[in-house]
């Protein structure tokens, strides 16, 4: 391999996306990046449904913890929280693995009251939910930075929404103005719960309509109700139907691609990828990006993660976490591919490594002048190897002028 002075010499993998001068002790990156947010989300979550069930099978809940004096209503929050914080922390994980910002911060509010329920309990066997959450909060906000996608919702999705919700909002008031004309329909409480069960079908007959006006009026929830959360149904299960059989056909769906970092994408598919993929081995994340379904599904097949799409469009590259990557290898066959690839990763994030394939010499200097970190000659490097293995060329000798096939940015001038 040769540098802009014309020195030789042998660069591993590592070194050749990114050179480090220091080697670290401990990766600590590795413990408290965005993917342990996510695993230790979910691991609270686990801990505060176990904890939630156990406080409801008790006959009396246990309130002798230092805040339990003086939080209003103690022994209901102790009952109660661990399941009703549960839930909404499950959803929140499946939005942390998504990278969504609303996620993060309804995370970041969630947390601190379930901080508040061992303090409450004071059970011995609810430190550890204690201890987790507490940490969950500082690691949250390390992590800022990693969950910055914003819900993206189609206009029907937000129609859809806003149908339910419009839907629950006539209900209810119209059920609370009507209250007379039902059998123990006394508030809006009542008039709530009549719309949940009324749109749910479910229908459990302690509140009935004793008038004409309100069955007319019941039945107008029914039809509303039951068409809005059918609409809503198809356009928020849609999507994950879709990327199921987009993973099913050999690409990553949107959570696996949130939550790449630190990684190495390829952009494109050629002769040298399935050697290069040897190369790198299993400790490394790899992502490649090809247009080709069948190899994409070769891969997949092959334990490879692939995005199905074309490597010089800059949004399959920001899907690909282009801008978090240690590195972009560009090994499409079609130097003209190359050089719209090396673009493309430049726009989305001009810092980052990239070393590309040439798959003519003479469009070395095209990839150098689009701002390829280091350009790989195979030809070059096919014919010298060819040449000096036909004249029985010492190895040394071959390695070298092998390695003269690779050059650094600007080398080529």
């Amino acid at each position: 391999m040769v540098d802009s002075q014309g020195q030789s010499d042998e660069r591993p993998f590592e070194e050749v996306f990114y050179p480090a001068d220091r080697v670290p002790l401990v990766a600590w990156r590795e413990f408290t990046g965005a993917k342990s947010a996510v695993a230790l989300m979910g691991v609270i979550t686990v801990l505060a449904f176990v904890t939630g069930l156990s406080n409801l099978s008790q006959p009396d809940p246990i309130v002798e913890g230092p805040l339990a004096a003086f939080l209003p209503m103690a022994e209901g929050f102790a009952r109660f929280a661990g399941v009703l914080f549960a839930f909404p922390l499950g959803l929140v994980t499946v939005g942390l693995q998504r990278r969504k910002r609303i996620a993060w911060r309804v995370g970041l509010a969630l947390l601190p009251g379930l901080v508040l329920l061992p303090l409450v309990t004071g059970r011995a066997t609810e430190l550890p939910l204690f201890v987790l959450s507490l940490s969950a909060i500082p690691l949250l906000v390390l992590n800022r930075e990693g969950f910055e996608q914003r819900i993206d919702l189609s206009s029907l999705q937000i129609a859809s929404l806003a149908a339910i919700v419009g839907v629950g909002l006539y209900g209810t008031v119209g059920a609370y103005g009507l209250r007379g004309q039902f059998l123990e329909l006394n508030g809006w409480g009542d008039a709530f719960y009549y719309v949940v069960v009324t749109i749910a079908t479910v229908g459990y007959g302690d509140i009935t309509p004793v008038t004409l006006e309100a069955r007319l009026f019941s039945l107008s929830v029914i039809l509303f109700g039951t068409g809005a959360f059918t609409v809503a149904v198809g356009a928020l299960i849609g999507p994950a139907i879709e990327s199921r059989m987009a993973a099913a056909f050999g690409t990553m769906t949107a959570s696996e691609l949130s939550l790449l970092e630190d990684h190495v994408v390829v952009l494109g598919s050629g002769d040298v990828t399935e050697s290069f993929l040897d190369s790198v081995g299993d400790e490394t994340d790899v992502v490649v990006v090809t247009a080709d379904a069948d190899v994409a599904a070769e891969l997949a097949e092959a334990g490879v993660e692939v995005l199905t799409d074309d490597p010089t469009d800059e949004s399959a590259l920001r899907d690909a976490q282009v801008d978090v990557a240690r590195g972009v290898a560009v090994a499409s066959d079609d130097d003209a591919v190359n050089v719209l690839a090396v673009l493309a990763t430049r726009n989305v994030n001009p810092d980052v490594r990239v070393v590309a394939v040439a798959n003519e010499e003479t469009h070395v200097e095209k990839l150098t002048a689009v701002g390829a970190d280091e350009i790989i000659d195979l030809r070059a490097i096919g014919g010298r190897l060819l040449g000096e293995s036909l004249l029985d060329t010492e190895p040394e000798a071959s390695e070298e002028s092998a390695s003269e096939g690779t050059t650094n940015r600007g080398s080529t001038e």
